[in-house]
């Protein structure tokens, strides 16, 4: 067996000792560190909670204008509903349709004014 990995395999049973592992006695220092952070922490929780209040109040607020334009916008679409008929078309579209309509009974004008049958065409001689 080679010397490195048996150096490698004692050096990790070495690190992972319980004196490696043992805590270190905690100064004043830390312990200052720590209610310092426990103010904080309660600092920003009393902020979180000022925050969510007024955030509430701002979603109410928002929501109940919202409930009103939805309320005025049926109200709107009741009225229009009631005013007068749907239309269904545009004029734009109206105009297509009537020219489709002319085109098509022109077409069926000409085939019954050619007298239904096939005529031989002069001019493919």
């Amino acid at each position: 067996m080679r010397q490195g990995p048996l150096f490698l395999l004692l050096c990790c049973l070495l690190s992972s000792s319980p004196l490696a592992l043992a805590e270190q006695p905690h100064s004043t220092d830390t312990d200052a560190r720590v209610s310092e952070l426990q103010q904080r922490l309660q600092a920003s929780e009393q902020q979180r909670a000022v925050l969510s209040r007024q955030l509430q109040g701002v979603d109410s607020a928002q929501l109940e204008r919202l409930r009103e334009e939805n309320q005025r916008l049926q109200a709107a679409v009741q009225k229009q509903q009631a005013s007068g008929p749907l239309h269904l078309l545009t004029e734009q579209q109206q105009w297509f349709v009537i020219g489709s309509g002319v085109a098509l009974l022109s077409a069926v004008c000409g085939i019954l004014a050619s007298g239904g049958h096939r005529r031989r065409r002069q001019w493919l001689n």
